[in-house]
This record gives structure tokens, sequence and C-alpha cells, in this order.
């Protein structure tokens, strides 16, 4: 009982850290002149990206190592996003079609939604590949391979991420926000409030993931579950899924670019850059049930790039299937 506490009390210190990281990255992007498919693609997805991340790394080069909990996390949150979250959001779309100027259609940057589902459906297959058996002279020079995409990406949305988001769709810097600030936090912060906050915002993402881990691995020996099962399911169902919350938002109002990016950018990020570390510091094979969702993971992005670039829409059979992919991953685990 004492673990489950911890276990919750590490979530909520994760999600604290990201909602103040995510929060200031937009302001920072603002700052910056980026597009909106920039900020969607790469600012609050690598934000909401980290605490698996951390929780991955952590469970490397923590006291209590677990390269099944670091495994778990780095597929498992890839095969979330391209199946529970794509599905929360199309669900969304469907949903608010009425009140959505352009209904059931599609309003994203196309370039850079283009570019995020080819990199990931690339990579995280590549990363499938790999788990079955690869030696380490395949997969250390893989790692590098990995990165080095990432940082083509980054140049390829920097260059090419649409027109820069307005400040009135911005929410108030979290840390400007108090008796002081002006009625509706209308008055720009100053970039250094938007850097502090997002140290304070990673600081605690990093003490969460410590937390995380520790009680993870215990939970799982107090219950009798693998803890590869738990990492699949639990870490990114607790650290993603929240913060997908924004994108549940932006597509209400008809955000299609930032709705999207943020996911699809989560989706490239988690398909190179953790999945090099595990290249470099695990054995990365990959038992049955990681390579399983990362085979449903894939399958969610060819249903993506259907449903939104082939037919530039929400439609509802495209939710079903993203649903149904996820909910086919935890009746596999539960048999």
């Amino acid at each position: 009982m004492e673990d489950l506490i911890y276990l919750i009390a590490s979530f909520a210190v994760i999600l604290a850290g990201a909602l103040l990281f995510t929060n200031a990255i937009e302001w920072i992007g603002h700052k910056l002149g980026l597009g909106e498919g920039a900020v969607g693609s790469l600012l609050a997805a690598v934000g909401t990206a980290l605490p698996e991340t951390l929780i991955a790394v952590v469970a490397l080069i923590g006291v209590s190592k677990s390269e099944d909990v670091a495994v778990g996390a780095i597929v498992g949150a890839p095969f979330l996003l391209a199946t529970l979250a794509m599905g929360l959001v199309g669900g969304t779309a469907y949903f608010y079609r009425g009140r959505r100027k352009q209904g059931i259609r599609l309003e994203a940057h196309v370039p850079t939604l283009d570019r995020d589902l080819a990199f990931f459906m690339v990579f995280f297959g590549l990363a499938l590949g790999l788990g079955f058996g690869a030696p380490e002279a395949v997969r250390y020079p893989a790692a590098g391979v990995f990165v080095a995409a990432y940082l083509v990406y980054v140049a390829f949305t920097l260059r090419g991420g649409g027109e820069a988001q307005a400040e009135e769709s911005l929410n108030p810097l979290i840390m400007a926000r108090g008796p002081a600030a002006p009625a509706g936090g209308s008055e720009e912060p100053p970039l250094s409030a938007a850097v502090l906050q997002v140290l304070i915002g990673l600081g605690a993402m990093v003490g969460g993931a410590h937390l995380f881990v520790e009680s993870l691995l215990h939970f799982a020996t107090e219950i009798g579950v693998e803890p590869i099962v738990l990492s699949l399911i639990l870490a990114p169902l607790a650290t993603e899924l929240p913060e997908k919350v924004n994108s549940f938002f932006w597509v209400r109002e008809g955000k299609d670019s930032l709705a999207l990016g943020n996911i699809t950018g989560a989706m490239v990020f988690q398909s190179t850059i953790p999945v090099a570390i595990g290249l470099l510091f695990t054995s990365w094979e990959l038992p049955g049930n990681a390579a399983i969702s990362m085979v449903l993971g894939l399958a969610g992005g060819l249903i993506a790039f259907w449903a939104l670039r082939l037919r530039d829409r929400f439609e509802l059979p495209a939710v079903l299937a993203w649903l149904g992919l996820y909910a086919a991953f935890i009746v596999i685990v539960a048999l």
C-alpha cells in the first residue's frame, strides 16, 4: 500500500513538473518567433516526452537499475501516442465537429504532419527490427544514426514550422500569475521568468522520475507482476495522456496544427532519442509484450497517415481503430 501511495505521488510530481515545463516552453517559442508547427512538434512535444525519457534514464543509472522498466518506458510511450492519444484527439474532433468551423476536416500544417509521420514510421520500425538480437557492433552505430536523424528533423521543422503562435492563444505564464499580475495575465512575461520556470519544471520531473522507478519496482514485486508490463502501460498512461489534455482543448477549438504537432512531434522524439539511449545502454532484446506494442504502434501510425494525410479528416472508423489497437494490447497483456 505504501508503494502505491509513492507511485501516485511520483505521478503528481512528474505531471506538475511537465505542466510548468510545457507552459513556459510555449512562451519561449513565442518569443523566439517559432511557427505553430515547430512549437507543437518540437517545444511542446519534447516537453511532454521528457518525463518518460527521464524514467528510462533513471531506470538505467539509478540505485535500483532495471532494463525492463527502461525498455517499457521507451517503447510504451510512442505506442500510446500512436493509438490511444490519437483516438482521443480524433474522437474530440468528431464529437465537437459542430463547434469546429472546419468540422471533421483537418486544418494542420501539412508539411510538418508529413514529416512527423514519416520519421516515426521509419525509425520506430527500425527500432523494432533491431530488437531481435542485433549485436553491439550494429546497435552502437545505429544509436548515432537515431540521434543524427532527430537533429535533422529539428532543422527541417525549424525551417518550415508554419506561422508563429499568436500571444492571445497562449496561457499566462504560471510563475507570472499572482495578485500583481494584470487581469487575464495578458502582459508578456520576461524571457528570464520562462527559462526559470522551465528549469524548475525539469527538476520536478527528474525528482519524480527517481521516485517513480523505485516505487514501480517495489509495487510490481508486491503484486506479482513483471515490471515491464507495468512500465508499458502505467508509465506512458500517467505521463503522456494527461498532458495530451492540451491537444484535447486545441482540437476542440480548431487549432489542429498545435493539437496534432504535440502528438506527432512527441512520436518522433520518442522513436529516436529514447531508443538511442536503449540501444546504447541496454541489450535491446525486446520481450514479447514490448514487440507487440511496437507492432500495434506502427499500425496506429499507418492509420494516422491514412486518416489525417490521405483522407484529410478525423473519421469515426479511424478513431475506433486507434482505440481498438490500444484495447487489443490490454487484452493481450491480461491474457
